[in-house]
């Protein structure tokens, strides 16, 4: 418990909420920082946009759309039989070569790369993070094979292993998540927290921590691995960048069996023929737009966030 004293009397305050109350202080003073880079609020827009869009989706299926001919995997417009259409009151933006419409499509793709970017970043996370503390804390031989795993997977080129992975095995949305963060939470990130982990290593309360009677388990796991959340997070938002943009290669070149994606969408424009076609853009450019504004937004909130938890960048 901890206690708030007054010539009064003694006022006794639980010791979670002065630790919500310092949360809250820090939350402000962090956003305060964010938004003043107008880049982040940028990138957080359009982060904001596509998660709406995502989440209109079943809205709009169970609401005004008819499932059997907005459904985006096997819906068919019967008045559009197997060609793509141009946009129209009916269709926004037009149909797939197949009869779909590429909205609803889009759409629905969004809650998938949502989904693959933020498993992609936590797996990462997860794994950088114990990398890190862990080399950090205990040095020597530890230190010594995690680093040599950490840079046997850095000089192996990143999308050739998830090509010949594809190749050998099933590769759904949830199996594609996995491999991207392992492959990332042991390669550069680990290395950067590593280093922000020696710097948390040697503060006063790791030392008392240890002092007190606390094992190795507790002090990494209680006192260095949150100081190295903030800028876990950071390299997040870059992992959903990498983890987007990897999908739309494997999807184009057919390596997934993910139902729908912004990849396939582009995939089957180029299957049938139509991607170097101009009067056809509306098969091309929403998906294409969409992969970009998406990776783009989400390195944008990286770089503001870069400021909040960088201090040296943060005096400039």
């Amino acid at each position: 418990m901890s206690t708030i004293t007054s010539s009064a009397e003694t006022t006794y305050v639980p010791l979670w909420r002065v630790r919500l109350r310092l949360f809250m202080r820090s939350m402000k003073t962090n956003w305060a920082t964010f938004a003043e880079n107008p880049i982040g609020l940028i990138g957080l827009g359009i982060v904001v946009f596509f998660g709406l869009f995502a989440l209109a989706h079943p809205i709009l299926m169970n609401t005004v759309w008819e499932p059997k001919v907005y459904r985006p995997v096997n819906g068919f417009d019967i008045e559009i039989p197997y060609h793509p259409s141009p946009p129209s009151a009916r269709h926004l933006l037009g149909t797939d070569p197949m009869g779909r419409d590429v909205l609803s499509q889009l759409m629905f793709s969004t809650r998938y790369e949502f989904a693959l970017g933020m498993i992609s970043a936590i797996v990462t996370v997860l794994i950088a993070t114990t990398i890190g503390a862990v080399s950090a804390y205990y040095g020597g031989v530890i230190d010594a094979i995690m680093m040599r795993i950490v840079d046997l997977v850095i000089m192996v080129p990143f999308l050739p292993i998830l090509i010949v992975m594809s190749t050998l095995m099933h590769i759904g949305m949830l199996e594609l998540a996995l491999v991207i963060g392992i492959l990332s939470g042991f390669g550069g990130t680990a290395i950067v927290i590593k280093s922000q982990a020696l710097t948390v290593k040697v503060k006063p309360y790791i030392e008392a921590a240890r002092i007190a009677g606390g094992g190795d388990f507790h002090i990494i796991f209680s006192h260095m691995v949150p100081n190295l959340l903030p800028i876990a997070l950071l390299y997040m938002m870059f992992v959903v960048t990498g983890a987007i943009f990897s999908e739309a290669v494997l999807s184009f070149f057919g390596l997934t069996e993910i139902e729908m994606s912004w990849g396939l969408m582009i995939n089957t424009t180029q299957v049938f023929g139509y991607i170097m076609r101009f009067d056809t853009w509306y098969l091309l450019i929403p998906a294409s737009l969409a992969i970009t504004l998406l990776c783009a937004a989400f390195y944008l909130v990286g770089r503001a966030l870069d400021e909040v938890v960088n201090p040296r960048l943060r005096e400039r």
